[in-house]
């Protein structure tokens, strides 16, 4: 749209400075009309018989030609005074001194008028057309057709010269004239040009909002940097910059206020920066920065330390004040290489690594980093087939009630098993399907394996056992959770209290109505909610309360411990105590020992899951397991405080 509306008003301009020349042109035909009328007007008082005759036709003829120019017509006007000034001057010829006459000086003027009356065309045929009147005059004359006439001087002779000078002359000051004016013109529209070709070359290299150069002069200024480190037996640092929660500012206060944020922080990280150094908008939120350095690398961390602190100062946004942080990856050259994009990407995947140790902060680059990422790709690149051919296989751990001994539950677990006979653990491959988008399609799939199996072992005489599935906060994203457990129920027959969904505390966090509006549907379903791997995460009792849980399971990392050390003893209790109050059944995971079993039972802990009873089993081994215990489903009803 922007490209047809820019032709248009091109075509605008051609056609406004079309006008304005054929405006100039008229007018300057009508000045010549009148200059020259003026002329033979005053030879009219002094012209006679035949001479008085032909100025007379001429002046009518110019006449004409005026009227002519003045209805806007001028390509007829100008031929009309061009063609009738040379048939005047080669009829006064003609009856005077042919050749020799006075009349002859005429015929530059003509020309003088075809130039700036015409274009090529014009100015050719009219000079062709004297020359072709001169040649006529000498033949006639050598002939002896006519007689050249060589009148005596007299006034009259003196007044027709200067009428031919005067017109002459202003004929050439006008040209002249226009020449310059275009020259002047010319001067200035390639002054202009100058300036948009420069304002164009800025705009292509810099960023329109905060004035920093761009992503694409950014790699310009890296290699004249590179090349001037290098002279001064340098290296160059190339610093990436990722602001660490700029959404949210969006989000709350909307675009305008983050780019005001981005505005006042290239100023302040501008300020931060030494003359040789580079900053440089790389997109979005990010920033890069060229720092020459010498081989000891505590400038650079110096560096990194003041630009992230510049980052996590307080900004004044509309009335606001407006906190963010940033990580900050680092890699140099020519350590980790020479080139723009691959230290760029190397530098990414370390601010990635600085993200991953708690953000705020900044990481170097080095192989390893490297190595991990080139890994995750590659297990992303085998998981998209593997999801596809479904290759993986459900374990299931059975879970303990601490009381009766019976099981209560068993927590279905996700294994990858590999053609070489190994296993690939969910701690491996479930990130990389989650930043992958590869979750949804997995996690579908656990969940109806999950329900198949448990109403398989349902009809086979355990009737009171449960199920309990993993979900990903990323299954949360689509707002369609609800609808798949249902047909995951559906499909397999399973009634929707055998079925238990255990969210982890990150879930917590991310509070939205989308989020709140699943969770109460898969309640309203008659599915129970259990807090996975609490105390690792944010802890919070509010968020507890909204998430309308049945089970707390109280993280691996504080059971471990108690048959060793009384450490986390105080903790445990606490959580048991709490989630009582809350009327939430707590789950230790990671029971192992009998004196573990018994510091639990004792402290009031209702189920139990670990080694001690029986670590991950596939589906069929599971069986056998579970039918040499006896499933209680009364077990679930009751309450720790009952």
């Amino acid at each position: 749209m922007s490209k047809t509306l820019q032709a248009h008003e091109n075509i605008e301009k051609d056609d406004k400075g079309a006008s304005v020349f054929s405006q100039i042109r008229r007018y300057r035909l009508m000045q010549i009309c009148a200059i020259t009328a003026l002329g033979l007007f005053a030879s009219l008082t002094v012209a006679r018989n035949i001479t008085f005759v032909i100025f007379s036709v001429g002046l009518t003829c110019l006449v004409l030609a005026l009227g002519l120019a003045y209805k806007h017509k001028v390509q007829a006007s100008a031929y009309t005074l061009l063609t009738s000034m040379s048939v005047m001057l080669f009829s006064l010829a003609l009856t005077g001194a042919a050749l020799f006459d006075l009349a002859v000086l005429g015929y530059p003027g003509l020309l003088i008028f075809a130039a700036i009356l015409g274009g090529v065309g014009l100015f050719i045929s009219m000079l062709l057309f004297v020359i072709a009147q001169c040649v006529l005059l000498s033949w006639l004359t050598l002939q002896g057709f006519i007689t050249p006439h060589i009148p005596s001087l007299s006034w009259s002779h003196l007044i027709f010269i200067l009428v031919i000078f005067v017109v002459t002359g202003f004929s050439v000051y006008i040209l002249v004239r226009d020449i310059k004016k275009l020259t002047v013109s010319l001067k200035k529209t390639n002054a202009k040009i100058q300036q948009s070709r420069a304002e164009v070359e800025h705009l292509a290299h810099h960023d329109t909002l905060t004035n920093l150069p761009n992503r694409f002069y950014g790699e310009i200024l890296f290699e004249k940097s590179l090349q001037a480190a290098q002279s001064n037996k340098q290296q160059l640092a190339l610093l990436f910059i990722d602001l660490d929660n700029f959404k949210p500012v969006n989000d709350a206060l909307g675009h305008a206020a983050g780019d005001k944020l981005l505005q006042q922080l290239t100023q302040r990280l501008s300020e931060t920066l030494e003359s040789n150094h580079h900053l440089i908008r790389f997109g979005g939120d990010e920033f890069l920065v060229l720092a020459p350095f010498t081989i000891n690398t505590s400038q650079l961390d110096g560096l990194a330390e003041a630009l992230i602190s510049q980052c996590a100062s307080v900004f004044e946004i509309l009335h606001n004040q407006v906190v963010v942080s940033a990580s900050l990856g680092i890699a140099t050259a020519p350590n980790d290489g020479q080139d723009f994009k691959q230290l760029c990407r190397k530098a990414d995947i370390a601010m990635y690594r600085a993200k991953q140790d708690g953000r705020n902060t900044y990481h170097f680059y080095d192989e390893s980093l490297d190595k991990a990422t080139d890994d995750k790709f590659q297990m992303l690149q085998r998981l998209r087939p593997a999801i596809s051919a479904q290759q993986f296989e459900l374990y299931y751990q059975p879970m303990i009630d601490l009381r009766s001994g019976n099981i209560s539950t068993v927590e279905a677990l996700l294994r990858w098993p590999q053609s070489d006979g190994s296993m690939i653990g969910p701690d491996q491959f479930i990130p990389i399907a989650e930043s992958g988008g590869l979750i949804n399609e997995l996690g579908t799939w656990v969940l109806q394996e999950a329900c198949k199996y448990c109403a398989l072992q349902r009809q086979n005489g355990l009737s009171g056992l449960r199920v309990a599935v993993n979900l990903s906060v990323m299954q949360f994203k689509s707002g369609h959770l609800q609808d798949i457990v249902a047909k995951a129920l559906t499909d397999s027959s399973l009634p929707p209290e055998a079925l238990e969904l255990e969210l982890t505390e990150s879930l917590l966090i991310d509070d939205t109505d989308q989020i709140q509006l699943q969770l109460l549907k898969l309640s309203e379903l008659g599915i129970s909610i259990a807090i996975d791997d609490f105390g690792t995460g944010y802890s919070n009792l509010g968020y507890l309360r909204d998430f309308n849980a049945a089970k707390l399971k109280i993280d691996r990392s504080f059971i471990r411990c108690l048959s060793q050390d009384n450490q986390d003893e105080p903790l445990v209790k606490a959580i048991i105590n709490m989630a009582h109050s809350l009327g939430l059944q707590t789950v230790a995971e990671g029971v192992e020992d009998k004196s573990t079993l018994d510091k639990l039972i004792e402290m009031g802990c209702d189920i139990g899951q670990g080694y001690y009873w029986s670590k991950p089993l596939p589906g069929s081994e599971i069986s056998d397991f579970l039918n040499s215990k006896m499933v209680d489903p009364t077990c679930l009803k009751s309450s720790p405080l009952d």
